[in-house]
């Protein structure tokens, strides 16, 4: 496996809620709002398919045209205008020609999808996957657009679709967070912690970042300091806690504080364990690739596998990132290939292949996935044609897919499409806010009674919109 560095004690309770003094705080979960074991916050509103999500995100725009929907006009006009758009300027500028997928498309699984060469590994899942070929996006620039697929609003300051469904449905267990947002190695996402923020909901709600290549460690109680002067700290803590309770009765932002430092304080024993992976048989590494030579592969396959194991442990939702910022890092670019598509997608595919495929089939193997759902996401689409003076495409938000498989959800079946370049959704065109309307009627919750009272509205992740799109489901 690669090395990395591991954090302290106190590095690690400070990635968790900086700012205030107080670690080893008192019972969290099954003592506060969040919940005991199990319990919700809400509640679901009927009885629910999937009780956790595992979300896939790709920054950077995913081609479309490339990955998931093949579309034989490109092969066939490739090299000529695009009809009716032949000056059409997009992100970066003015469009070229029609520019073919480098790669083969072939039937996959019983269902005959036709799929991407580039992704040989994850084809073993065409028919548990359904596809939303229509998808469209209201921007096409990467820090609006990834926050607009994680919360339904181009704009900061709404929460994110975790810190949702970790306030209407509460935790699943005691030791580890409720939400877990695990960013690539290559750092955070176009709008960074936007993207898994709570928002304007309660701040216990927003997303806990870790990852495999900042592994949890050396968490011991500090040399020194026997058990009672521990349990004297915690019930110093514990009474100072309760007098500020007792004197703010509604929520404050430093309660929302204290109890994330209980909640590291239970981390304590049971984090360091989940990120553990000595404990993984060797099949079980080389089924991820974790042992990898290429380092980014290595550290995603570890992600994947952190990932599992997290879900496995009763953590509601596992926000996993495949790439970073839309710009290159280290001459590495992730999914927006303006000038060298061919190049750069040979190089990161698989980086995503195989690991992401392992872990679909080792949360099918565990019998995870009859009660996980798992969604694979990105901000917008790619044109299909070359950017003038490149072999590269620009933005698209008016055509793109995302997918969904497991608990509830029925396999190998298309949703909507785009037109038979690729450039615009043309059937059964759908929203982000159809998208969320479906993942949270599948974890039995109805989009438009789930609410927060703020600035005098009753807010939504759906808006004002949304939808069950009722033919993904099984």
């Amino acid at each position: 496996m690669n090395p990395f560095l591991e954090p302290t004690r106190r590095q690690f309770l400070g990635h968790v809620s900086s700012g205030l003094f107080g670690v080893g705080l008192t019972d969290l979960l099954g003592t506060s709002a969040l919940g005991s074991t199990g319990r919700s916050i809400l509640g679901a509103h009927f009885p629910p398919k999937a009780k956790r999500v595992l979300q896939i995100f790709c920054p950077g725009a995913a081609s479309h045209v490339d990955l998931w929907e093949h579309k034989p006009m490109l092969e066939e006009m490739h090299g000529k205008p695009l009809p009716g758009e032949e000056d059409f300027v997009s992100f970066q500028g003015k469009n070229g020609p029609l520019m073919k997928s480098p790669w083969e498309f072939s039937p996959a699984g019983e269902s005959g999808k036709m799929w991407s060469s580039m992704l040989p590994h994850m084809a073993a899942h065409a028919d548990d996957i359904a596809f939303f070929h229509g998808m469209h996006s209201k921007t096409n620039t990467h820090g609006p657009g990834c926050v607009f697929v994680n919360t339904g609003h181009a704009t900061e300051g709404f929460p994110s679709q975790g810190a949702w469904i970790s306030y209407a449905l509460g935790s699943l267990t005691d030791n580890l967070p409720t939400y877990v947002a695990i960013p690539d190695i290559r750092g955070e996402p176009p709008n960074g912690k936007a993207n898994w923020s709570n928002g304007f909901l309660p701040a216990r709600h927003q997303a806990i970042m870790m990852a495999a290549h900042q592994p949890i460690r050396n968490l011991e109680t500090p040399k020194g300091i026997g058990p009672n002067g521990e349990k004297g700290t915690r019930d110093l803590v514990e009474f100072l806690n309760q007098r500020h309770a007792a004197a703010r009765p509604a929520e404050t932002d430093l309660q929302a504080r204290i109890e994330s430092y209980e909640l590291a304080a239970k981390m304590q024993m049971s984090a360091p364990e989940v990120s553990d992976f000595a404990s993984e048989p060797q099949h079980i590494h080389k089924l991820y690739g974790t042992d990898s030579s290429n380092e980014l592969t290595a550290a995603y396959a570890q992600n994947c596998l952190l990932s599992r194991r997290l879900l496995e442990r009763g953590v509601r939702y596992v926000n996993l990132y495949c790439a970073s910022r839309a710009s290159g890092v280290d001459g590495l670019l992730n999914w927006d290939a303006h000038k060298t598509l061919k190049a750069d997608y040979e190089r990161h595919c698989p980086v995503f292949d195989q690991p992401t495929a392992a872990l679909l089939t080792d949360l099918k193997q565990r019998g995870l996935m009859e009660d996980t759902l798992v969604l694979w996401t990105t901000e917008f689409g790619r044109m299909p044609t070359r950017q003038v003076g490149t072999a590269g495409r620009d933005h698209n938000p008016d055509g793109f897919t995302t997918w969904m498989m497991g608990a509830g959800v029925k396999g190998g079946v298309s949703y909507g499409a785009t037109d038979e370049f690729g450039r615009r959704a043309e059937q059964n065109p759908t929203t982000v806010w159809d998208f969320y309307s479906t993942v949270l009627h599948l974890l039995g919750l109805d989009y438009e009674k789930l609410s927060f009272y703020h600035n005098g509205i009753d807010q939504r992740l759906t808006d004002v919109h949304g939808g069950v799109v009722k033919q993904v489901l099984a």
